[in-house]
């Protein structure tokens, strides 16, 4: 699949359409709190981005029921909204969310802390978080992919957490997955060069405990098989002819 690169007019309108999911995932973590379902938090999510004149990117993508991706503890990715799940104190909640905004889609996640976390499950959060910008910092032009990959990897491996390898990043732009994949780890071969115009959807997803995870039964949630937590960060990039524009970033 070939590398599709935008012009400023389009990168224009992948921010507005970023922004609105940024807008969402602040709404999301000002309405986070325990006993709060999952689903309450996905209605939320479709209403505010149909308000903004968008919408949901996930809902019916592959057959995804959901508007929002809610993954909490040991579920890393892809957990599906449910009245049945409830949030609870000391939970990590990861909630990954996107649109589709005149043609074009944006894509962001975060993972929040409820009530008091443990301390290693603090640490979690904030060495994912900082793995994302020690990516984006390389998103720059004459780089390659696995500039960013090589980031993330040994900045979470540093703090001792480790980087899941079965999913990844990838291009963004009138398609919600476009070519090139950005892994969270690094590879021996050689990956594309990084050009002005390339949108990037970069995302860490970090374990506690080993990198190796499971699909549940329900065909999507994305579990770490050691079920121990996990956390998850993403943003929407630009490569420009200078520093990395982070299109999610408020």
């Amino acid at each position: 699949m070939a590398i599709i690169l935008k012009s400023p007019e389009e990168i224009e309108i992948l921010r507005e359409a970023n922004q609105i999911v940024a807008n969402t995932l602040r709404l999301l973590a000002e309405k986070m709190e325990v006993g709060c379902t999952t689903l309450h938090l996905d209605t939320l999510a479709e209403k505010f981005c149909r308000q903004c004149g968008a919408e949901p990117a996930f809902k019916g993508y592959r057959g995804f029921p959901g508007s929002l991706c809610v993954s909490i503890n040991e579920q890393v990715v892809h957990g599906i909204p449910s009245k049945k799940v409830v949030v609870r104190d000391g939970d990590i909640v990861s909630i990954d969310f996107g649109v589709k905004y005149r043609g074009y889609y944006g894509d962001s996640a975060v993972s929040l802390s409820v009530g008091k976390l443990e301390p290693r499950k603090k640490e979690l959060l904030e060495v994912t978080r900082q793995a994302l910008y020690q990516g984006i910092s390389q998103a720059l032009p004459g780089n390659r992919i696995n500039d960013i990959s090589t980031a993330v990897q040994e900045y979470v491996e540093k703090h001792g957490f480790s980087v899941v390898r079965q999913f990844v990043g990838h291009g963004i732009g009138s398609q919600l997955h476009e070519a090139p994949e950005i892994p969270n780890y690094s590879r021996p071969e050689r990956t594309p060069k990084l050009l002005p115009g390339m949108v990037l959807a970069i995302e860490p997803m970090v374990n506690m405990g080993t990198h190796a995870v499971d699909v549940l039964r329900d065909g999507w949630t994305v579990v770490t098989r050691d079920r121990a937590p996990s956390a998850h960060f993403e943003h929407s990039v630009a490569v420009t002819d200078g520093e990395p524009l982070i299109l999610s970033e408020q």
